[in-house]
């Protein structure tokens, strides 16, 4: 595995594990990659019964419409109420300081608790 790929596995084991202790919910875990039909890097994420896909980037090169799209896509593959980018934070690794990215109309359903 190049240093690129263990680099991208540890944040999202990092940002599973958080969430995880966090929401006090033993259910979310990094998901295994399954090809085309992606369904985000964290698994078991809820809102309110609801699937929320969560995307993991730690790259050096800033992508967010790139990363945006492909978090909705994999919502989409997953059947979820909405999909985030968790991104890296140049200098500090603390899981719980890392930024955020998600759309407006995302951001409404998480403010509703997924009630629309």
């Amino acid at each position: 595995m190049n240093a690129n790929k263990r680099r991208g596995t540890a944040f999202e084991t990092s940002i599973a594990n958080y969430l995880a202790v966090e929401l006090q919910d033993d259910r979310i875990e990094r998901r295994a990659q399954s090809g085309a039909k992606d369904r985000g890097d964290i698994a078991g994420v809820r809102l309110n019964g609801h699937r929320v896909v969560i995307e993991c980037k730690n790259q050096s090169r800033i992508n967010l419409s790139g990363w945006l799209d492909e978090a909705q896509t994999e919502a989409g593959n997953d059947d979820a109420i909405l999909g985030a980018v968790v991104f890296k934070r140049r200098g500090t690794a603390k899981p719980g300081e890392q930024y955020v990215l998600l759309t407006v109309d995302d951001l409404v359903t998480l403010l509703s608790g997924g009630v629309q």
